[in-house]
């Protein structure tokens, strides 16, 4: 019927919030967009990939996410993960014969307790989803100090992958591989 809410959409009109179909049918938009955009302009849509990674993420590594701007973690975990405040970075490899790759700006001064990196393809759907200890991230942002990407709390993705933990394939699913 046109015109007319039904199910989850009726409690968005009411709280403001979507509930939690509503908001996987937003981010299934929003990766269809963004990999038209892409194609067509030849640039990635700006913002849009972290969105996507973070609902991957708390999707298929049962986290929850947190949308308060005044901490520097996206998601508390639940399950094995209960409690680990998780800061969550993407990337999309649109050419993966190209090495370099790198991740965003990561967060070292302020409070969390690890940082995911979900890959995406060029339909950003998530491709492997990595995790590493704070420490380890730490420790190999200060072996690379001096160098400009360093002071800006950059990474390559090869170096992150070298020193994470493999948490989720899209071939295999949760994987049960985790840090010493």
């Amino acid at each position: 019927m046109r015109g007319k809410r039904m199910g989850n959409d009726s409690e968005s009109e009411t709280t403001g919030k979507a509930g939690p179909y509503a908001i996987d049918r937003l981010v299934s938009e929003a990766r269809r967009l963004a990999a038209e955009y892409r194609r067509a302009t030849g640039k990635p849509l700006p913002g849009i990939s972290g969105e996507i990674a973070e609902n991957d993420a708390a999707r298929l590594l049962d986290l929850e996410l947190v949308r308060d701007p005044s901490v520097a973690w996206d998601a508390i975990g639940r399950g094995r993960r209960a409690g680990r405040r998780i800061q969550i970075k993407s990337r999309v490899i649109f050419d993966e014969r190209r090495s370099d790759h790198r991740i965003g700006q990561v967060k070292a001064d302020r409070e969390w307790d690890s940082l995911m990196l979900v890959l995406m393809d060029e339909n950003y759907e998530p491709v492997e989803i990595y995790e590493c200890p704070r420490e380890r991230v730490l420790e190999a942002i200060e072996e690379t100090k001096g160098s400009s990407r360093s002071r800006r709390g950059a990474m390559s993705v090869a170096r992150f992958r070298n020193i994470a933990w493999l948490a989720w394939r899209r071939e295999l699913g949760v994987v049960d591989e985790e840090w010493e």
